[in-house]
Parts: C-alpha cells; sequence; structure tokens
C-alpha cells in the first residue's frame, strides 16, 4: 500500500510542555515531530494537533505548533482516543482521507487507543516510530508491537516524507532533503 499526499493527513497528539520533562527521549521525539510536521506542511498535508486536559498538562510545545503552521487546527480533548472526542472525530471524517499519520505522547495511551479506534473506523493509521514517546520505554515498545499486530503501519519520519514526495523531481524534494539531514 503507497501512502500519498491525496489521501493522508496527520494528527500530532498531545505533545504538551508539562508532561514532556518525564517522556523517555523527549528532546529527541520532539525534534522529529517537529521535522514530520514541517515536511507534511511543505508537501500539503493537512495537520491536526490535539491537546489532553491543557489545564493539567499544559500547551502544545511551541516549536511544535509552529511547525504544524497556524491553518493546523488545535482541537483539546478529555478522552484519550481522539476518535472518543464528537468535535476531533467530526473533524477527522470532514477531511475524507484513508490514512492518518499519528505522532505524540504517550505512544502506549493516546497514541494507541486513537490508533486502535481508528481501524476499527476503517482508516489507517501510520506511526512514525522516531515520532513517539511514552514516559517509559518498554510502555513504548510494547504499544508499537500491538500497533503492528493489530493492523498500524509502522515507519519512520524519513520514510513516510520520501514516500509522500515520491520522486526527486518533486518541487519539494529539495526542502525535504534539508529538514532530513
Amino acid at each position: 500500500m503507497r501512502i500519498t499526499r491525496d489521501n493522508t493527513m496527520a494528527l500530532i497528539i498531545d505533545v504538551q510542555e508539562r508532561i514532556l520533562p518525564v517522556i523517555d527521549q523527549a528532546d529527541q521525539t520532539v525534534a522529529r515531530i517537529v521535522t514530520l510536521c514541517r515536511g507534511l506542511h511543505l508537501l500539503g498535508v493537512p495537520l491536526t494537533v490535539t491537546e489532553q486536559y491543557p489545564q493539567g498538562l499544559g500547551a502544545t510545545l511551541p516549536a511544535v505548533r509552529d511547525a504544524a503552521g497556524e491553518e493546523a487546527p488545535l482541537l483539546v480533548k478529555a478522552s484519550f482516543s481522539c476518535c472518543d472526542d464528537p468535535a476531533c472525530m467530526t473533524h477527522l471524517e470532514g477531511q475524507n482521507r484513508k490514512v492518518v499519520i499519528l505522532a505524540g505522547i504517550e505512544t502506549h495511551v493516546c497514541v494507541l487507543q486513537t490508533a486502535l479506534d481508528l481501524l476499527e473506523r476503517g482508516l489507517i493509521p501510520v506511526v512514525p516510530v522516531d515520532a513517539v514517546s511514552s514516559r517509559n520505554p518498554r510502555d513504548r515498545e510494547t504499544a508499537l508491537v500491538r500497533l503492528q499486530q493489530e493492523g498500524a503501519r509502522l515507519t519512520t519520519t524519513e520514510s513516510i516524507l520520501f514516500e509522500l514526495t515520491r520522486s526527486s523531481a518533486a518541487p519539494e524534494f529539495r526542502d525535504i532533503s534539508r529538514l532530513i539531514r
């Protein structure tokens, strides 16, 4: 299955200021999320940012919010799965896209539950493994195994950006290449 720009959207899940200090490899994960957002923005793939209980967990990290772009909606949710939030689900359905790239935290809670619910709805979750994390590395690794067992597609930030670019002749190729370096 090839992933194409016209059939893909992205959810950047809960990359929030107050939880990041306890996230395993937070700096590397955030850097990959920022690269992913910038690349998807260059490629015209719609992005949506979510926040879980911002009163307690804080706002989305400014670097992530900036990389996603001003046009990326910010949806606040209380449920772990984005699909359990009516406003978020209405927004996703309105995109009319079958593939949903999921990045963010925590892998074993919000990312996993969102992916499982997307699969149940006939959508295809794609998870760049370098753009997700959890507090405990074992939780992250176990969630990635389960995601793959359940049918989610695992990839990396670089791989998905080049798959969406498709060719070195694409006008975005040079910019995407610079982002990856």
